[in-house]
């Protein structure tokens, strides 16, 4: 099961490097910074496959009931989501590439004080341990990234940045607590659906208001046509099958098994932007995985509903109940009425 969970984080963290370094070359090679457009088209691809497998479902879970029941719930996640992945990578612009790095896994503690009051999951000190474990993996990794000089220069104004930074790692703890939720209680398809329908309206409204003058000014080739193609099929690949890995362990262990999607940037990294290599790199993927390995070695359990309190023997219900039980020993009661007002109650 640890192996199972190791390889199917990893194929997550995949599945992100392939955004950030799409990303990341769409930037620097053709000046071209439009996180909401991208976006955009994922949440269109989802709108396109999963909100339309709900569109022909029939009965309780179909698209009609689901808007009926919970419309304005999946409204509230959908922002979360558009707004979680529009703030993480627009801090980029203020703050360093190490601040975003470390204030980034502020998201893992929102995620698990989140999972304890909502999914009533349960941790042991082997849990916590290994959360620390996997940041002192992410201090290796920062760490190195300085010594090789990735650090960047600061940003404009580092205070917005940083907050920007701590807000989208809240909104990303929020939305994967709610997967979570919906994919072990609901369906995939229902989550998937409903995050591509409202992420592409929300997402178009934002896309129209402060990005519309930077889509004008692309210069279209066959070149940056396939790195968006290769960032959204990546990004609906990550949508896709992040429900199946969070179904089978938890929305913390994938947070933690992530972690090492920068390192697998980093590699990309080498060899397309030219970055120094450091042993530390090395070294910062072994701490996380181990620590990796220690979260998914002791599952964690989820604390039983508080039972309710039995009505005491006098309530009316077990009244009732008593009386219908002793039925045979209750003397029959007859009620006579009389002309006037006088009732006469006598007992066989």
């Amino acid at each position: 099961h640890i192996l199972k969970t190791i390889i199917l984080g990893q194929m997550l963290s995949l599945f992100i490097c392939g955004t950030a370094v799409t990303s990341q070359y769409l930037a620097e090679q053709y000046q071209v910074n439009t996180p909401m457009f991208q976006s955009f088209i994922n949440y269109s691809l989802l709108l396109l496959v999963y909100t339309t497998m709900l569109a022909f479902r029939t009965g309780s879970d179909s698209l009609w009931q689901i808007l009926k029941q919970r419309w304005w719930k999946y409204i509230f996640l959908g922002l979360a989501d558009v707004e979680a992945n529009y703030m993480i990578v627009k801090a980029y612009q203020y703050t360093t590439l190490t601040s975003v790095q470390l204030l980034d896994c502020f998201g893992i503690p929102v995620l698990m004080a989140l999972s304890w009051f909502i999914l009533r999951a349960r941790y042991r000190l082997i849990h916590f341990l290994a959360v620390a474990v996997c940041l002192l993996g992410v201090g290796t990794m920062v760490g190195a990234d300085i010594l090789a000089g990735r650090q960047d220069s600061e940003g404009s104004d580092v205070v917005i940045g940083d907050v920007l930074v701590l807000l989208g790692a809240s909104l990303y703890a929020i939305s994967n607590v709610s997967e979570e939720y919906i994919v072990k209680n609901l369906s995939r398809v229902e989550f998937l659906g409903m995050v591509g329908l409202f992420g592409t309206i929300i997402s178009g409204l934002q896309l129209a208001i402060v990005e519309h003058r930077e889509i004008t000014r692309i210069q279209w080739n066959w070149k940056i046509a396939l790195l968006f193609t290769v960032f959204a099929l990546c990004m609906f690949g990550l949508y896709s099958f992040m429900p199946v890995v969070i179904k089978v362990t938890s929305a913390t262990s994938v947070n933690l098994g992530i972690l090492t999607a920068d390192l697998y940037s980093l590699f990309f990294g080498l060899f397309l932007f030219f970055y120094k290599f450091s042993g530390l790199y090395i070294l910062s993927f072994v701490i996380i995985m181990v620590g990796f390995i220690l979260y998914c070695s002791t599952p964690t359990r989820t604390a039983e509903p508080t039972a309710l309190p039995q009505p005491s023997s006098t309530g009316l219900d077990n009244a009732a109940l008593k009386l219908e039980e002793n039925d045979s020993e209750t003397p029959a009661i007859t009620v006579q009425f009389t002309r006037g007002e006088t009732v006469v109650v006598s007992t066989d």
